[in-house]
């Protein structure tokens, strides 16, 4: 009897639920209505959201740590990216560089010849080396000029400095010449200074001559230019050969040990100039 009066009293004392909704509500809007007003609540709020930022900041943590970690990878791959990007650009800068240098050089060596031409009255026609003997004692390169050019057995080869040598065998597209400082090479000279005649030849060196006909008591000094001399008629007269390096008298010997260094770089040359001679145009 006392526990069935007891459930029919409780319904009595709590509120239905749609009632304390209305209160919820009431009390909602009362108190929102107070702090717009008065603003009542800050202390309440500033001090839940004191004990809540802690939990906002461990909440938060794994969601900043994923972003930097994100962010750190894609700049470094970016980074990477543009390294890579950047040493292939500085590769190919610096194999234009190189290729400017060589053209720098060739229009250098192509000015020389240019300006060597205007000072030759012959016939000339510039041509390229194609190949260079590999032998060390023999001094011969292969040029790309042949019988179809006009070239000839014999024909002689300058460059802007000088004297380079003189084809030995002709082909129809190339040509095979040997440098004055071939050993077997001896190519008629005068000192330009005094008109002394001698020959030159080659000692498989390419940067020297010997002249072994000169005389103790010849007229010839340290610096002499020694240009061709016409004789032989394979080289015209007046071309740049040599200059006169050393020359040591031998007492009691007839002859002087005299060496020349060759006005052209014979190792380096590159470009090279056929002579056609006027009066070899004039018989043709």
């Amino acid at each position: 009897m006392v526990n069935s009066r007891a459930n029919s009293s409780n319904p009595a004392r709590i509120p239905a639920l749609g009632v304390r909704v209305l209160l919820l509500m009431a009390t909602s809007i009362l108190l929102m209505v107070l702090d717009h007003r008065e603003n009542h609540l800050d202390a309440v709020r500033k001090t839940i959201g004191a004990a809540v930022y802690p939990i906002q900041i461990v909440v938060d943590a794994p969601f900043r740590l994923w972003e930097w970690v994100r962010e750190g990878t894609s700049e470094r791959n970016q980074l990477q990216l543009d390294l890579s990007r950047l040493q292939a650009e500085r590769l190919l800068t610096n194999a234009r560089l190189q290729r400017l240098s060589a053209l720098d050089a060739e229009n250098a060596r192509l000015r020389d010849l240019l300006e060597a031409r205007a000072q030759v009255r012959d016939e000339i026609r510039v041509a390229e080396i194609m190949a260079v003997d590999a032998n060390p004692y023999r001094h011969n390169i292969v040029i790309d000029i042949g019988e179809r050019d006009g070239a000839y057995d014999g024909q002689a080869i300058i460059d802007a400095a000088g004297v380079i040598g003189q084809i030995i065998e002709t082909g129809l597209a190339t040509s095979q010449a040997m440098l004055i400082s071939d050993p077997s090479h001896s190519l008629p000279v005068e000192v330009n200074r005094n008109g002394l005649r001698t020959i030159a030849n080659g000692t498989g060196e390419f940067g020297r001559l010997d002249l072994p006909f000169i005389t103790n008591n010849a007229d010839i000094r340290p610096g002499d230019l020694l240009v061709t001399s016409g004789l032989g008629g394979a080289f015209p007269a007046g071309y740049p050969v040599a200059v006169i390096e050393t020359v040591n008298r031998i007492p009691q010997e007839p002859f002087a040990d005299v060496t020349a260094t060759p006005s052209a770089a014979l190792d380096q040359v590159r470009e090279i100039m056929l002579i056609w001679s006027t009066s070899e145009l004039a018989d043709d």
